[in-house]
């Protein structure tokens, strides 16, 4: 229920996002980390866990690969907020639709990860489906790739440091307050600040950002742990599901059918990937042998 609760909350935040539209996307983002770091630095305080977060910030190795994290996951913000707040939600969703894909071939190019026959179909099929819609827009989709690309390796990078998802949240942003107090100070000075400045409903949403930000990745963390990673990969699917949805029958953003063909290409991807990786899984259960 955790998971399914972290995919519906992102899966919504597009709408959170659309009262901010008249604050720029930097800010946006420094509201995000300042206050999901105060937020998170309360939580593990509660849990008495700032012992552990004291050894992370002692290790070079891993706070050389947190930097590199938390660098990806505020692009990816950074690419996302200014996509909702500049009406592409159904680009940016298309993103998300794209990143377990990404996510196959960063194991193949890295980790030098053997691909089934279906799983490189899947690839195939969705990197026609980008073709297909660069060709259609007359320009690559490129806020799509940059949002899948961005948070495929910050996955990745997180996959191989092996820190708990909130106490890693806590050195990412911890990282990212003095560049973004910084920001935040230099908009003040320059009369460009919105926080307190502007009516107080946007000053709530800037400072609920962090909650907003931490809650679902605690509840993610919290509930893959608990059911079968193949269940997660189907969740997955939520998110960017709602956030196509939200921007097509709330925002009434165009969804030609010339698009639609594309993205039903890439749902086809995404079936037979999930569909093998389930068949697998079950396969693996079972206990037979698996034909690649």
């Amino acid at each position: 229920m955790a998971t399914v609760v972290a995919f519906l909350i992102w899966g919504f935040f597009p709408l959170y996002l659309k009262p901010l539209q008249g604050v720029e996307s930097f800010q946006i983002i420094a509201h995000r980390v300042v206050w999901g770091c105060a937020l998170v630095f309360v939580w593990l305080f509660f849990r008495g866990d700032l012992a552990n977060l004291r050894h992370l910030l002692r290790t070079p190795a891993v706070l050389g690969r947190l930097t590199l994290s938390a660098v990806l996951i505020s692009a990816n913000w950074l690419l996302y907020v200014w996509g909702v707040t500049h009406g592409h939600v159904v680009e940016g969703s298309l993103g998300y639709f794209i990143n377990p894909l990404v996510n196959v071939l960063l194991g193949v190019a890295v980790l030098r990860e053997r691909l089934s026959v279906a799983q490189w179909a899947s690839v195939a099929i969705a990197v026609l489906a980008v073709v297909y819609l660069g060709v259609v827009a007359g320009t690559p989709p490129w806020l799509s790739l940059s949002i899948a690309v961005s948070f495929s390796l910050y996955g990745f990078i997180r996959k191989i440091v092996h820190v708990e998802a909130l106490q890693g949240l806590a050195v990412e942003t911890l990282i990212l307050v003095p560049v973004a107090i910084g920001y935040l100070l230099w908009c003040e000075a320059a009369g460009g600040g919105v926080f307190g400045h502007g009516s107080l409903e946007v000053s709530a949403f800037l400072i609920g950002a962090g909650p907003v930000t931490a809650v679902p990745l605690f509840l993610f963390a919290f509930g893959a742990r608990r059911i079968p990673y193949s269940t997660v990969g189907v969740l997955m699917y939520i998110a960017p599901s709602l956030q196509l949805l939200v921007g097509i029958f709330l925002y009434h953003e165009p969804f030609p059918a010339t698009r639609a063909v594309g993205f039903a290409m890439i749902w086809l991807a995404l079936v037979i990937y999930v569909g093998e990786g389930l068949w697998r899984a079950r396969k693996e259960r079972a206990g037979r042998p698996l034909d690649v």
